[in-house]
């Protein structure tokens, strides 16, 4: 079974894609370029002796089958490159993974109507409420949101997906052994039962270090059809991932936000560039030329009478979820009065616990 060798190849960390394509394109078939011997290996352009040795080692610490059981009995679902399935746009960039490894639903997400949604992981309040605004415009249609599952931006944007009734894929930097950051665990549950996929090029086992984020933007960019950029400074991964988006040919587009706002320096830079500037969901159906096909809209529940010290938390939380640290501040409650409101709400199925000791208006 040829897809086995895949997931060999991918097993060894200190290769890349490139390296395994290079080898794949010259056998025509991955159980010849994973059993290749030196004097063949050396025959190929680009790839120098020390190379040819330093794989040649590596590969012969690898147990085949063992490696390929342990993505079997941890349920992961896998396309390489010579699956007819494998997205189409992320076939299209100039370092396509490999492999791309998969939980959840991800043909249930409409890989036609891509959008990738980038920004800072210190994001603004500013930033955060005007991505929830534009996200909430493509509401109940099959326009899938892609991000990195990082914290700020990337977790608003895979949110806002969801309460949209959207779906959502979240792209990590490491294999499906570790959730990182730790307090998105929820949010990778979400997605992977029902809401759309989380995805990744790195075996089970690969750890999310730091130089394997970037690498990760290119995926982000590469299966979308265009980039929005909520919020970034001027040296930031949102950029790289802009740059990417340029260098893949497909739109990109950003928020404005405040010009004091070291955050937006970036944005700025982007859209004196030439970016599309979005200011409401509409501009970014216009720069993609896309129709949107609206889905049944989910059912409205009619708010139940609040009291009054209710109601000032609700509208805390309307918006953006808080820790009882900052309804305290916030509302002027005592603790005790605060938890039993909290906990009055969540019974009423206003509220509900989000993220350890935070919550969210449902």
């Amino acid at each position: 079974m040829n897809k086995k060798f895949w997931i060999a190849f991918s097993s060894i960390e200190q290769i890349d894609s490139n390296f395994i394509k290079k080898l794949y394109d010259h056998f025509g078939d991955i159980e010849k370029a994973f059993n290749a011997g030196s004097s063949e290996l050396e025959k190929i352009d680009g790839l120098s002796v020390k190379k040819v040795q330093n794989f040649l080692r590596l590969r012969d610490k690898v147990d085949v089958d063992r490696v390929f059981a342990q993505v079997e009995t941890r349920g992961i679902n896998f396309l390489t490159l010579e699956d007819e399935k494998y997205p189409k746009m992320l076939l299209n960039i100039d370092n396509p993974p490999a492999v791309l490894y998969y939980k959840g639903k991800l043909f249930e997400c409409n890989l036609e109507k891509t959008l990738a949604v980038v920004g800072s992981r210190r994001a603004s309040t500013n930033a955060r409420n005007n991505l929830r605004k534009i996200i909430s415009g493509l509401a109940n249609t099959d326009i899938c949101i892609v991000s990195g599952l990082a914290s700020g931006i990337d977790t608003v944007a895979h949110t806002a997906a969801i309460e949209n009734n959207l779906k959502t894929i979240g792209v990590i930097a490491s294999g499906f052994d570790f959730i990182y950051p730790t307090q998105n665990k929820t949010l990778y549950s979400n997605i992977e039962n029902g809401y759309g996929a989380v995805i990744t090029e790195y075996y089970p086992t690969f750890e999310p270090i730091k130089f394997r984020f970037p690498q990760r933007n290119r995926i982000v960019s590469g299966l979308s059809y265009g980039t929005l950029v909520a919020e970034a400074s001027l040296k930031s991964g949102a950029l790289i991932t802009a740059n990417l988006t340029l260098d893949q040919n497909r739109e990109l587009m950003c928020i404005p936000g405040e010009i004091s706002n070291p955050n937006t320096e970036g944005i700025f830079k982007l859209l004196k560039n030439g970016a599309a500037i979005v200011t409401n969901s509409d501009d970014i159906l216009n720069t993609l030329n896309w129709e949107i096909q609206k889905e049944p809209e989910r059912i409205q529940l009619t708010l139940p009478t609040l009291t009054y010290d209710e109601e000032k938390i609700y509208e805390n939380i309307r918006i953006e979820e808080k820790c009882v640290d900052e309804l305290l501040t916030l509302t002027g409650l005592k603790l005790d009065d605060l938890l039993m409101n909290l906990t009055t709400m969540e019974l009423k199925g206003i509220i509900r616990q989000c993220n350890g000791d935070r919550y969210k208006a449902i």
